[in-house]
Parts: C-alpha cells; structure tokens; sequence
C-alpha cells in the first residue's frame, strides 16, 4: 500500500480531530449541564474540519489559538488528538455514557438514564436494537417504562425514518456548499481517485438542497465507497453498496456518493445532477439523437454527452426545465452566462458606520485582496434606526473617511447608501443628499405585510424616483423563514423599464433575490441587474458566488450585468443624476 502524502495525512488527521470533538460536545451536551462549553467544542469541531492550513504546522509553531473558534483549552484538546490519536476527556466521556447514547438520545423522551437501563437490562445500543426490543414488547417490562411509553418510542422512531426519507427537509447552499467541499477534500486523499465532483441541486446552485451528491470515478469504486464510509463526520451509514453509499453527517445533513469507473464518470454525473425534468427532456430529443444516446456512457465529458445529442451543451445551473432542452437543440443557449470572475467591483457592502462588522479601510482591503477595481459602500439610511441607520451628520464623518481611505488605495470607493423605501414610496435621505451618492441601493426592511395594491404602489412609486437607483433584496425573502411579500412584480418591472433603475441580484445565502423565475422575466425587458454581496462583514464578500450562482440560473448573460463593467462605465451608469 502507498503510503499517505503529507497533505493527505494532514486532511485525514484534521477530519478524525473534527470528528473527536464533534462527538465530546455531543455527549456533553447529552449529559447536561454543560450547554456553553458543548457549543464550544462542536463550533471548535466546524473550524478545525473547514482549516485550509496544514493542522500540524499549526501545532508546532504554536497557532491554533489564532483559528477562529479555538481556545487555550481547545487547543490542547486538539493537540493531544493530533499527537497521540487520542483524548482522555472523550474517553472518560465514553466511559461515563452508555454505548448508543447519541444515536438514542436524539429519540424523544429517552434521557441518559434511560438509555443506560435498556442497555443494562437489554444490551440496547442502536435504534435498530431498540426497534426491534419495542416491537417484541420487551421495553415495556422494563422499569420506568410500559407498554403505552413502548409504543411512544415506536412512533418516535417511525416519524424519524419518516424525516429521513422526506426530500423536502432543506438546507442552505452555503452550508451544503461548506460541507461538500469539506467532503470532496478528503476524497481526494483516496488511492485510485481519478475524478470527483458534486452534483445534485447544490451543482445547480439551487436556495437550498436536500442532500450533499458526490460523484467519483476510481478503477476500484468499491475501494472508493469504502474509504467515503469512513469519513470521520458521518454519524451514521444509512445504505452502502458497491458503487454507492448514503449517510448522515454530524450536522444533520445527508449525503451520498456515487463512485464508477472512469468511463461512466460523465454518464453518471449529468444523471446526478438533474433535474428530473431536464433528465426526461433529454430522452426525448428525438428518435435519431435516442438512437445515439446508447453509447454516450462511454463519453468522457458531459459537452460530448451533449454533443452526441445533437445539443449546445446545458450548463448545471440552466438544467430546470424552463426551456433549456428546445434552446439547446437549437444551439441558441447564451454562450456568456455571467462568472465570479466577470465581476469587477463588490456592490452593497456595510461598515461598522451600520450595522456591519468592519470598517470602511476593513472592507475596502479585503475587496482589493480579492482583486476587485471598486466597492460601493452602502450603509443603512437613518430610517433604519434597528440597524444604526447613518444619519446626516454621521455620513458627513463617513464621506471624509471614505476619502482618507481612497489616498491608501487603488480600488476606487464609490459613496452609497441602502435607502430605505418608506411606507409611502419614498426614499430616505432628502433629495439633496440622495444626488450626491454615487450609488443607491433602494431597499423595503419594514411593513412587509402590506397588501398586494400597497406593496405595488410603494415599490411602483419607489422605482419612478428620477434618481438612478438599484432595486435591493427586491422581494424581501429570508430562505426558510419568510416568504417574499405580496406585490405584483409583472407591474413592477414594467414600470423599471421606462425608469431609472436596475435590479440587484442579492448573494446573501439567506436572501438570494431575486429569484430566477423574476430575473428571467426582467431579463425579456432588457432590464440590467448588479450583482450584490450585502456583505456585514469582510468575510461576506464571498456571498459574490452565490449571486452569481442566482444569476446564472435566471440565465443572466456578461453584458446584463452593471458591475461587471469598469468602473468608470459602472459609476456613469448608476450614477444618481
């Protein structure tokens, strides 16, 4: 056998420390009463498994208190887990605990206690175990418990294969992302890895996803499969065979990875990677493409795939659908769908002046470190007293800061604002302080349950403001947790046309809007969109993928999008007068 590179010893070995520590504030917090120090040690677990620094160069210059997450006491945890492959502290854990206790804690109503008597009486350690036990009536002579708690563990258990089969439960692309790639770094530790890519809704950039896909190809898959199953986050395997494998991560996530031969590696990803619509419009291509399509598993690559079918090829994000397969048969896709690297300035981004996390000279680095020309700095207006709305006097300070900071720098620091839209249509700031920003970002933050006719005529009247301004978060929705607001957006974007205002395409994770059914529609009235970060913080610049990822699926193309001009064509083109 091989013996590991370093940078493979050193993803295994951050893996299995992750893993370590994942379980200790598990089964701490299954012990009770030791809630802040349990979060401590799974937020520690999230750092350590997401580091892009070698984990033991870290131990031996003394830094792993420099991590994010990672305290003094933490960090000896994680040294003694990297030097000796073990932790006391977990082993004593262990001791203390039944065998079983995360997996049965995780049922209602089952306390340590509990759990310890049915392993005691009888050697339950699974949910399998204890399935089994319910189902004979055996849990029932057991003390504390009785037939009418038997049959409560039973439907317990029931309603959480119920949740593990729902394909419904979601999980943000940010996190699916994070993990995903967490997942792929340690498959590229495996002997014989020839190809390994995600697919599914998260290669689609879809809000959010039910489940993490992976596709391998290897010349041994099962070899693959097996070194997948031990990937030291999962929790539990759920399903395994010799070219696939499901599990549940410690986060709760589900994931699987579908591992084939290098010559079914395109085959099996563009099958993976859906949609279903898009799966079976394919197949009905027609009767001289289907002829052909018998060979394509043996395709390198999914443009051959296409090819062979007589197709443009569809890139991932347009695969829903919404008329890809016609266009693609008639080779009349967009062949310049916007990139993370067309964009050339960071649009909407907030200071410590709001209610961001860093200061303009912060943000301002941090944008020209990503190779950005220009950064709009939009602040909240002073309407928005909850998030430190920027009064007059305050932006006066901001505006000569601003300039302090633009005699260090080459990034140019457009002065902006995210004017409130008020309940009447109007925006905040008066009219002389509005025609002196260079960008105005037009955003709704209050009074989201309006009427259809409210809402319409407040944002109509809004986007008839003679100052050029961009139309933010423009439907209001927080993923998962609050839906867009009533307003008739077909109106809407009539009335943008014949106004002076573009539509952001907003890359906060939580808000991703618009969505890509309204930014198709805006895009058949030539309307031009800004691809935003509404970034709190420099590390939120990163949320510029995720709009891209939006604006791909609304096939948003090169030439739509405002701040992938320079910045002399951007800052003419937004300018407010």
């Amino acid at each position: 056998m091989k013996q590991k590179s370093e940078s493979q010893k050193s993803v295994t070995d951050k893996l299995a420390i992750a893993r370590a520590l994942q379980e200790i504030g598990a089964l701490l917090e299954l012990k009770g009463g030791e809630y802040f120090k349990a979060r401590a040690y799974k937020l520690g677990a999230r750092a350590i498994a997401e580091l892009n620094e070698d984990i033991g160069k870290l131990i031996k210059e003394n830094r792993l208190t420099f991590v994010k997450g990672i305290g003094y006491a933490l960090a000896r945890q994680i040294q003694d887990l990297y030097t000796t492959g073990q932790s006391t502290f977990l082993n004593q854990l262990r001791a203390s605990l039944p065998p079983g206790i995360i997996e049965l804690g995780n049922l209602p109503g089952l306390s340590v206690k509990k759990v310890e008597r049915l392993h005691g009486e009888l050697g339950i350690s699974t949910v399998e175990q204890l399935k089994a036990a319910c189902e004979s009536g055996r849990v029932r002579h057991v003390k504390g418990f009785g037939a009418k708690t038997e049959q409560k563990i039973l439907d317990a258990i029931s309603q959480s294969e119920n949740r593990s089969d729902n394909r419904e439960q979601r999980i943000h692309i940010h996190q699916a992302l994070r993990t995903g790639q967490g997942i792929l770094e340690y498959l590229r530790t495996a002997p014989g890895l020839v190809q390994v890519e995600l697919a599914g809704s998260l290669r689609r950039w879809q809000e959010t996803v039910s489940e993490i896909v992976i596709v391998a190809s290897a010349k041994k898959p099962k070899a693959m499969i097996n070194h997948f199953a031990s990937f030291p986050l999962i929790v539990r395997v759920e399903d395994q065979t010799t070219q696939k494998c499901s599990v549940v991560l410690s986060e709760g996530f589900k994931a699987t990875l579908f591992a084939v031969k290098p010559d079914e590696f395109a085959n099996t990803l563009l099958r993976t990677t859906g949609s279903k619509l898009t799966e079976k419009g394919i197949q009905k291509v027609g009767p001289r493409q289907a002829k052909s399509a018998g060979s394509v598993i043996l395709l390198k690559t999914e443009p051959a795939i296409y090819k062979k079918l007589g197709m443009q090829y569809v890139p991932p994000e347009l695969r829903e659908d919404q008329g890809e397969i016609e266009a693609a048969l008639e080779h009349a896709l967009p062949d310049d769908l916007i990139t993370t690297e067309d964009i050339r300035g960071m649009v909407h981004c907030h200071t410590k002046y709001s209610d961001g996390k860093h200061s303009v000279e912060e943000m301002v680095y941090a944008a020209e470190s990503m190779g950005m020309k220009y950064i709009t700095i939009t602040d909240h207006s002073p309407t928005a007293f909850y998030a430190n709305g920027v009064k007059i006097d305050r932006l006066q300070r901001q505006w000569e800061e601003i300039d302090r900071v633009q005699e260090q720098t080459k990034v140019r620091i457009l002065k902006g604002t995210e004017s409130d839209i008020t309940q009447d249509g109007s925006l905040d700031y008066p009219d002389w302080i509005l025609e002196q920003f260079d960008v105005i970002v037009a955003s709704i933050h209050s009074r989201y349950k309006m009427n259809e006719d409210q809402m319409t005529q407040r944002i109509v009247k809004a986007m008839r403001q003679p100052v050029f301004k961009i139309w933010g978060h423009a439907l209001g929705r927080l993923i998962e947790k609050r839906p867009p607001f009533d307003c008739r957006v077909e109106e809407i974007l009539d009335v943008i046309v014949e106004s002076r205002a573009a539509i952001e395409i907003n890359g906060d994770p939580y808000r991703l809007d618009m969505e890509p059914r309204w930014v198709r529609e805006a895009r058949k009235r030539k309307i031009k969109f800004v691809i935003s970060v509404d970034a709190h913080s420099t590390g939120a610049l990163n949320n510029l993928k995720f709009g891209v990822g939006i604006a791909r699926r609304g096939w948003v193309r090169r030439g739509e999008v405002l701040n992938a001009l320079g910045v002399k064509a951007f800052q003419k083109a937004v300018r407010p007068v």
